[in-house]
Order: C-alpha cells, then sequence, then structure tokens
C-alpha cells in the first residue's frame, strides 16, 4: 500500500491508505497508517472512520513511544483494539517479552494477543477473523439524507479533486447532486467507486463503507479534509436540518521554513503543487512571502522536521520543482502575536517559545546517552518508569531544540533501538536573539536565524565557516561575519585572487615593483568599496539544504 516512490525507498509510511478486502462473505475496509510522529494527524484522522483498531507491535523491538500515543487516542474514541505481534518469525523476534510488556502497560490478556508475520503469512487468518468477531459493524443509518466523512483527497489531471470517504448515512450513486458542508459548492458526481487497492469504479457505495468520489472540481480550495459531503436530502421539509458530522481539529504547525525557487519563472507552479500538495496533506500550511536574496516564495508550516523534508522531496519528485528550503525554526509569541518569520522579531527580545512534553523509550543499557542527550538540549526530566525490559523517561523541552537533528542524534546514539514522541503543552518566556549574517557587510535575510541567546555564538561561527567553504572568491577580502543586533560576534575572512602584477618586471630598481603592488592595492581598495558579492543559488542550497 505504500505507493510512494519515497515510502518504498525509506521503508516508512507517510499517507494514510484506505483499501477494501472482501473475506468469507465480509466486506472489510482497512486504513494502512504511518507511525512516525510528524504523522500523527494521518492516524488521528484514520481512527476518526473507524470502529476499530489493530495494535501491531513489532516483536523485536517491542512498545515505541508513538504505540502508546496512538493507543491512548484509540481508546478515547472508544474503538475496539486488537493486539498483533508481528515478525515473530525473524530470529531477533522475542514475542513472550514484547507480550508481558503489553499485558503490563495497556491490561491485555496473553490469550488475546495474536502472534502474526506478514512474511510468511502466520496468523494472518486468525487477525481477520478477530476482526470480524470483536469490531462492531458500522451502524445503521438514522436520518433520511445521506452523510460522508472526508478523511482525505487527492488532485487528479481529470477526474479533478477525488476525495476519500466514509459514508455514515445513506448511500451515493453515481447520478446524485452532492454538497460540500464546508464550502457549500455543489456538483455532480463523476465518478465514484472503492480501492481494491487500486480505485475500482461502482455504481454506488453505501453507510458503513470506504470509497471515493470524484468531483471533477479544478478549484482544490472547495474540498476540505473533515468536512462532510451530503445528498439526497429530501425536498420540501423545512423540519430536516442537515447536521455535519464531527471532523477534525484544526492542526497548528510547529515548525516553519522558507521555500524559495533556483529559477523565479517557476513560482506559479510551485504555488499549483503546493495548493495540490495541501489537498492530500492537510496538514500543510504556506502563506507567500519575498526575501532580497532569495526572491518571492512561501513560508510554510510543518508538524515536523520530517515532515517538512518529505513535502521537500515530493515537490522534486511529483512536480519537478526544485526549490531552496531555509534553516526551520519555530513559532514564538512576541507582544501577544505568534511570530512565524525570524526577520520579524527584534534582535534581542524576551519572547514566548513552544515547550513540548517529550516520551522516550529505550532499552536500558541507553538511558544515560539519552538523558545526556536531552539535558544537552535544555530538557527536564519529569518522569521514569519501566516498561517491562525497556524505560520510558518523560522530558519537558523547548520545540526549537527538537527540530534540528534530535531525532538523527536520538537514534545514532541509541542504536536505532530509541523512540519518541511529543506534543506541545504551552508556550514559556525565554531570551532569545535574532543572528544575522552578514556578507560584505550586506545583511543576508534570508540567512537570519532566532535562537536561544546562550547558543549565538557556536552557531554564527559554524554558520560564518560553512559559508567560507561554500562562496566563491573575490578579486577582493570578503568578510563574513556574524552579528546580534549591532555586535559582531564571529568573522571569517575570504581570501581574494592575487594576480601577480610584477611577473613582467626583469629586474631595476625595486621602486618598479612597489609602484606596481601599491597600483593594485589601490584597485583593490576601490573595487571592495563599490564591488558587491553575489552570493550564487548553489550556495544557498548548500548552507540550507535540510540534511
Amino acid at each position: 500500500l505504500d505507493s510512494l516512490d519515497i515510502e518504498r525507498e525509506r521503508g516508512i509510511t507517510v499517507k494514510l491508505t484506505p483499501v477494501r478486502m472482501d473475506w468469507k462473505g465480509y466486506i472489510l475496509n482497512l486504513i494502512d497508517t504511518p507511525g512516525h510522529v510528524d504523522f500523527s494527524y494521518e492516524v488521528s484522522r484514520s481512527l476518526m472512520s473507524c470502529e476499530g483498531a489493530l495494535l501491531i507491535v513489532d516483536a523485536t523491538q517491542g512498545i515505541q513511544a508513538q504505540t502508546l500515543s496512538h493507543l491512548t487516542h484509540a481508546l478515547e474514541l472508544g474503538l475496539t483494539i486488537i493486539p498483533v505481534l508481528n515478525k515473530v518469525d525473524l530470529p531477533a523476534a522475542e514475542p513472550e517479552r514484547v507480550a508481558k510488556e503489553l499485558s503490563d502497560s495497556f491490561g491485555f490478556i496473553e490469550s488475546e494477543m495474536i502472534y502474526a508475520s506478514g512474511k510468511t503469512g502466520l496468523g494472518v487468518d486468525k487477525i481477520l477473523e478477530a476482526i470480524v468477531e470483536k469490531i462492531p459493524a458500522p451502524r445503521e443509518s438514522q436520518v433520511p439524507y445521506s452523510r460522508a466523512l472526508i478523511f482525505d483527497s487527492f488532485y487528479d489531471s481529470y477526474k479533478g479533486v477525488v476525495v476519500s470517504v466514509k459514508v455514515f448515512d445513506g448511500e451515493f450513486n453515481a447520478s446524485d447532486l452532492i454538497r460540500f458542508n464546508a464550502t457549500g459548492a455543489q456538483v455532480g458526481i463523476l465518478e465514484l467507486g472503492y480501492f481494491k487497492p487500486k480505485m475500482l469504479k461502482a455504481d454506488c457505495i453505501k453507510a458503513g463503507e470506504v470509497g471515493y468520489i470524484a468531483t471533477g472540481l479544478k478549484d482544490v480550495g472547495l474540498c476540505r479534509v473533515g468536512d462532510t459531503v451530503i445528498a439526497r436530502v429530501p425536498e420540501g421539509d423545512s423540519s430536516i436540518k442537515v447536521e455535519p458530522l464531527v471532523g477534525y481539529k484544526e492542526m497548528k504547525p510547529m515548525v516553519f521554513t522558507g521555500l524559495y525557487l533556483i529559477s523565479a519563472d517557476d513560482f506559479p507552479d510551485l504555488k499549483d503543487a503546493l495548493y495540490k500538495l495541501k489537498l492530500n496533506d492537510s496538514s500543510l500550511d504556506f502563506v507567500e512571502e519575498s526575501s532580497q536574496a532569495l526572491g518571492h516564495g512561501f513560508r510554510c508550516g510543518f508538524l515536523g522536521l520530517l515532515h517538512a523534508e518529505i513535502t521537500h522531496e515530493r515537490l522534486e519528485r511529483e512536480f519537478g520543482i526544485n526549490v531552496i528550503v531555509t534553516t526551520p525554526s519555530v513559532g514564538y509569541i512576541f507582544n501577544g502575536e505568534e511570530i512565524k518569520n525570524p526577520s520579524d522579531i527584534p534582535s534581542s527580545a524576551e519572547v514566548e517559545e513552544p515547550w513540548t512534553r517529550v516520551s522516550l523509550i529505550c532499552p536500558e543499557s541507553y538511558v544515560g546517552t539519552v538523558m545526556q542527550l536531552c539535558q544537552d538540549h535544555r530538557g527536564v526530566l519529569k518522569e521514569q518508569l519501566y516498561v517491562g525490559l525497556q524505560v520510558k523517561l518523560i522530558y519537558e523541552m523547548p520545540l526549537s531544540e527538537l527540530v534540528v537533528n534530535f531525532y538523527d542524534k536520538l537514534k545514532s546514539g541509541t542504536s536505532g533501538y530509541a523512540s519518541m514522541d511529543y506534543e506541545v503543552v504551552d508556550f514559556r518566556p525565554v531570551e532569545i536573539v535574532r543572528l544575522d549574517i552578514l556578507v560584505g557587510g550586506e545583511l543576508v535575510d534570508a540567512l537570519s536565524y532566532v535562537l536561544v541567546k546562550s547558543k549565538a555564538e557556536h552557531y554564527g561561527r559554524g554558520m560564518v565557516e560553512k559559508l567560507k567553504d561554500v562562496l566563491p572568491r573575490q578579486n577582493f577580502a570578503v568578510a563574513l561575519q556574524a552579528a546580534v543586533g549591532g555586535k559582531i560576534i564571529a568573522r571569517e575572512t575570504i581570501a581574494p585572487y592575487r594576480k601577480d602584477v610584477t611577473a613582467k618586471l626583469y629586474g631595476g630598481d625595486v621602486t618598479r615593483k612597489n609602484k606596481l603592488l601599491d597600483k593594485q592595492k589601490e584597485g583593490k581598495k576601490k573595487m571592495k568599496d563599490i564591488g558587491k558579492v553575489s552570493i550564487p543559488q548553489e550556495a544557498f542550497l548548500k548552507v540550507l539544504r535540510i540534511d
């Protein structure tokens, strides 16, 4: 079901995928969901559309941090949970230990856990039987009209906006006229059907079923994930009021980066591509902005750094648009307003930054490494629990410390065994500074970065050293400076090219040589006064690209 190239290459799921399955006379509507913390919104939308969930735990790794988060959400919604231990066929699997962890942590009875292997097919029949026996069938319709919840959507060049829906009431036929509750748009159905797993055309989809509706709409703003699709409302009865289905809360982006083009001619294409991606990924947020150094672009909001990286790669692969991604930052509260762009914050100010509650689960042998990593990132330990042979650590930590390479350091420091999940809890005061980078005495706004005052010098020194390696040399010396307010805290100099003007001399008095060198020095001084450093796009790519 991982249809995106990026999913197959990385071995991760970034998009929920619905599929309809026929088994022994039953119709099963299944949704495959991502597991990474940055895509938790995809999971929450899936859970809203289901009656039950399979809790699939890797028998080689045990309970993950995101497992706890998603299971808690599913229990709050009242879903039936079926515990499954997967990959029990692998030599490193420890199903008995993991089963005990599940039993101790969540109260599952060991006899109800299903041992399975997706590779060999072990236990698959038991899983399907458990779904039929334990998960309740969808309720019967209680209203005289048809309603469906949009849980996903995408854009098709021929069919327009295609919405993935869970039908709660009535049925939808190919000849129906449908209305979107939030926008009020009315269209005739172009096509409808099921995912098996590719789109299979059908005559109708009924209550309890999951399918797709091709609307033919070219304006992607008329369809919103979480909206209610309505049809077959009886005419002439004023007492009938159509109540929208409970949708989804709007996700608030926490990580912000700028997206700029290598070629300015592609701006309309980038705008169109972002709207189409937002249709497929409703947690993406963006507004237009401009930069003196990079031109016109977009300030984009993401749920996390991996979310930003995946969106960047999808723009390149699916739409063929090469973009420059600026240094990621978080949203701060200044004077009661949220500031998303670092250049809008004064050079030194008292603001409020977002803090998160981070749950980390790791083997006992890596506890010291994880604790040290969290302390280096201003983390405050709140709780330490034992989950079987693993340890659960709960820290409170600024979001700004999480967005840049924290997850990578966590994985490398624990040989890939640790997992994390986080949620934003509140905003707390912090003294921050805006670090400005000057090239040849001129401010480069695209390289401005907001960070804690204590880390400004370290970051500034690293940035000018990196710039020294990537910027081309000029015929005059170029100063690279990192400044906070009016104070220079780090400096590097790009040495100029030197032409040997004395090569043509073949003797004579030394004053002839000095005369030529003085003339060259005056020329370089004049060039430095009037010359400007043009920063090539390739340099921005090397400095700002998210690794």
